[in-house]
């Protein structure tokens, strides 16, 4: 098990707290690739979006992306849109292996709701609505995973155990 692990899925299924979890559990580093692009650029992913628009940001999540990928052993926590872009998902498939977190939309919305203000693409209209059409829209580049967990009743250690044996198996 020497490839990258890199953890996917909608905003607020856990991808961050289930990476710190699993690098902890398997005494890897961790990335969080939305944190890394705020400390290289010196600002959120909110002003980055707000700022310099949704583009700028993918090229720059894109950067982060090849930068980390270059590492060995390393757990990453994409960003909710990183697979958008095709090559993002190649640099993905050859650098390790994939894995997708889900959960209810119901549970999203409850995890979302006091986060919306920080998160850009669920302003405006009903967070239900804007959740509901973003999924739909990124439900493809979702699915290439080698293993989906989903994290609605699970804690996070559970979750990172629960992977750290599957890929152990592989």
């Amino acid at each position: 098990m020497k490839s990258n692990i890199y953890l996917t899925g909608f905003m607020g299924v856990g991808k961050s707290a289930v990476g710190r979890a699993l690098a902890r559990r398997l005494r890897r580093p961790f990335v969080d690739l939305d944190a890394a692009i705020e400390r290289e650029m010196g600002s959120t992913v909110a002003d980055i979006f707000a700022r310099r628009g949704e583009k700028a940001f993918r090229t720059l999540e894109r950067m982060a992306l090849v930068a980390v990928s270059k590492k060995k052993s390393v757990i990453v926590a994409l960003g909710g849109g990183t697979l958008l872009d095709v090559r993002n998902r190649k640099t993905v498939a050859e650098t390790g292996i994939l894995i997708r977190l889900t959960c209810t939309r119901r549970e999203l919305i409850r995890r979302l709701r006091p986060k919306r203000a920080h998160r850009p693409l669920l302003a405006g209209g009903s967070l239900d609505e804007r959740v509901a059409r973003l999924i739909a829209a990124r439900r493809g580049a979702y699915g290439k995973a080698g293993l989906t967990v989903s994290t609605t009743k699970m804690s996070n250690a559970a979750a990172a155990a629960l992977i750290a044996r599957r890929c152990h198996d592989r």
